[in-house]
């Protein structure tokens, strides 16, 4: 199913995503983590793709592991580090695999490097390889892209910033998903300010609930997300007490959704962490039940 079709049916649409597991212990936690959120009936369901292309053999796989689970993959697509030719070909077995959704990205400098620099035979800019999957498949995928409510990392102006993302869209975007926020008012601002560009597409808010003080700074460094004043101050005071944290973060997480689902939004797109409790709590919170197993039949494995 593509995504543009399921975000015109009536919402709100949840969708969640993941980071490639290291492991293959790893790996079978994810998909036990994935099973459980499947009973809140996802839209659909990503993992995000390694640095500089590195899991772009198991990103295949996993595509078509999720497909198998009965749920819908957004499979990430980066070109860092990659030549169009290597691009090409991952974009050729994810569609011979069944998957219809990628999210375009440009994908972020190696590790330790501050400037992005593109492959010789690559592409610069996300904008780019938007417009290479509409040129070989058409309408025939629905593709996704990102976008930034405080403004990209490397952006000079969120004036210029927003100018960018109004050049992926007309580049070929059906949606997009944005970068983790923890003050809605950034959303809004930002979804305002693309209406008046005459930008139309679902725009779905991405939400974090934070379940580790030191994590959730790590992440804020490097994509930028400012944290609120009083929000800060209270994980602060907490930082060692992983239950307090938890309560807090998906206290502030439940406040945010509520007030996004609330204004209207199509839907919204959890950063699980790998982890189901947080996303499930804030769900609960929120009135959204999980739908209860099928029951085993004797004699039958338990479910993954």
């Amino acid at each position: 199913m593509k995504i543009r079709d399921l975000l015109r049916a009536k919402g709100p649409h949840f969708s969640f995503e993941f980071f490639p597991p290291k492991t293959k212990e790893g790996e079978e936690a994810l998909f036990r983590t994935m099973a459980e959120l499947k009973a809140f009936r996802p839209a659909f369901v990503s993992i995000t793709y390694g640095a500089m292309g590195s899991t772009r053999d198991r990103s295949v796989a996993w595509a078509a592991r999720i497909k198998e689970l009965g749920l819908t993959p957004l499979a990430h697509l980066t070109v860092a580090g990659q030549s169009r030719e290597e691009v090409a070909s991952v974009l050729e077995r994810l569609w011979q695999v069944g998957v219809e959704n990628i999210l375009a990205l440009r994908g972020d400098p190696p590790a330790g490097e501050r400037v992005f620099r593109p492959h010789p035979e690559g592409f610069r800019y996300a904008s780019e390889l938007v417009a290479f999957i509409r040129e070989r498949y058409g309408e025939a995928l629905s593709v996704g892209g990102a976008a930034y409510p405080e403004g990209h990392p490397e952006s000079v102006s969120l004036e210029a910033d927003l100018r960018h993302f109004k050049t992926k869209v007309e580049a070929g975007l059906d949606f997009a998903i944005t970068q983790l926020f923890f003050n809605n008012a950034h959303y809004f601002g930002f979804l305002e300010r693309a209406r008046r560009m005459g930008v139309e597409i679902p725009i779905l808010p991405g939400i974090m609930p934070i379940t580790n003080y030191q994590q959730l700074r790590r992440f804020t460094e490097v994509c930028g997300a400012s944290i609120p004043g009083p929000l800060l101050s209270r994980l602060e005071r907490h930082q060692d007490d992983p239950g307090a944290i938890l309560e807090i973060g998906v206290e502030h997480a439940t406040r945010q959704v509520a007030e996004l689902l609330e204004a209207g939004v199509e839907g919204v797109h959890f950063y699980t962490l790998n982890k189901s409790p947080a996303t499930r709590m804030v769900l609960e919170r929120l009135g959204f039940r999980p739908e209860p197993l099928p029951p085993r039949s004797p004699g039958s494995p338990p479910a993954p």
